[in-house]
């Protein structure tokens, strides 16, 4: 499994999980991306709003039904309201 801020894995792989090799988060530290409750959020989030592979993460997250964290920008909350949009 990936976690925002901890690289996965050999680089060179171009998996399902490459794009984690260009994360912003993997040069951050994981703590921002797993606030605990009721923590602030907008260190990761302006983190993710300036990474390359924000979109690859939030599809990841929202594939693998990830359930905390910061994933693509958007807090576990703001994926479960997405996800309701969707059906």
């Amino acid at each position: 499994m990936g976690l925002p801020g901890i690289a996965v894995g050999d680089p060179a792989d171009e998996g399902e999980l490459g794009w984690q090799a260009d994360a912003l988060c993997a040069q951050t530290d994981p703590e921002a991306f797993f606030p605990e409750k009721g923590g602030s959020t907008r260190d990761a989030k302006k983190v993710c709003g300036s990474c390359n592979v924000r979109s690859q993460c939030l599809e990841y997250a929202l594939s693998n039904d990830e359930r905390f964290g910061i994933w693509g920008g958007l807090s576990e909350r703001e994926r479960r309201r997405l996800r309701k949009r969707a059906v």
